[in-house]
């Protein structure tokens, strides 16, 4: 039975699995998602995973949920090159520090910047309050410095010479922003030269593949244009804002 891998390629980890899977020329059935549209809230996808969030992996009887254990599942399956995750100890703790430290940093502002510039307006018409804009973007720069000055440093890569999950997970995430317009590199010649390099190791075929949905800044618009404000989004705009 094939593996399965449940994506929305709106979605930052969606794209480190399936850039992954395909690097590593791993045989899989792409399922699509469709988050906009509340699939994940679905009686179907709840089947399949209680969390009821993407990626999920099905492997046989097998469901497994969050990237990085899905990263780490399927490095310790089909044996992918060791530079990806590290057997030495202490490159592997590097790579797991950054994979730790990101959810709370990276990720969150990341994100918080894509749904302020990119999401709210698309389905309230009018643009997020600039005090709030402002922090955002505000926390998002400490997490580059943060990225730059710690987890960087003058290394080609996170853990050294050659590219980790570390470095793809990191490079979707400062994809999001971009997503709405905002040149996150500019300015950064480290973190530029960075990405360069990872887009290199990657592909930039199958680079721009994953990221072609949400660099098309328009279809956002037109998504919400068309299906409306699903009940879970009005929910998860009132908390932003409360």
């Amino acid at each position: 039975m094939a593996l399965e891998l449940y994506l929305d390629l709106h979605s930052q980890p969606c794209r480190s699995v399936y850039i992954f899977a395909k690097l590593a020329g791993i045989p899989f059935e792409y399922k699509a998602v469709d988050l906009s549209a509340g699939e994940h809230f679905g009686e179907e996808f709840g089947k399949i995973s209680v969390v009821r969030k993407v990626p999920v992996l099905k492997d046989g009887a097998f469901v497994l949920t969050e990237s990085t254990a899905i990263l780490q599942y399927l490095v310790a399956k089909y044996s992918t090159p060791d530079h990806w995750y590290p057997a030495d100890l202490q490159k592997r703790a590097r790579v797991d520090e950054y994979l730790s430290w990101q959810h709370t940093n990276m990720r969150t502002h990341g994100s918080k910047v894509f749904w302020f510039r990119g999401v709210l307006p698309a389905v309230t018409g009018v643009p997020v309050p600039k005090e709030k804009m402002d922090s955002a973007v505000e926390d998002l720069n400490m997490s580059f410095k943060l990225f730059e000055e710690k987890f960087l440093q003058d290394r080609p890569f996170i853990v050294g010479e050659k590219i980790s999950l570390a470095d793809l997970v990191a490079i979707v995430e400062m994809m999001q922003p971009v997503g709405t317009g905002l040149d996150v590199f500019e300015g950064r010649p480290a973190l530029s030269a960075w990405r360069d390099r990872v887009k290199k190791e990657i592909g930039t075929e199958l680079f721009e593949e994953a990221h072609k949905t949400i660099l098309n800044a328009a279809s956002l618009q037109q998504t919400f244009e068309n299906k409306g404000l699903p009940e879970f989004l009005k929910i998860r705009i009132q908390k932003m804002f409360n």
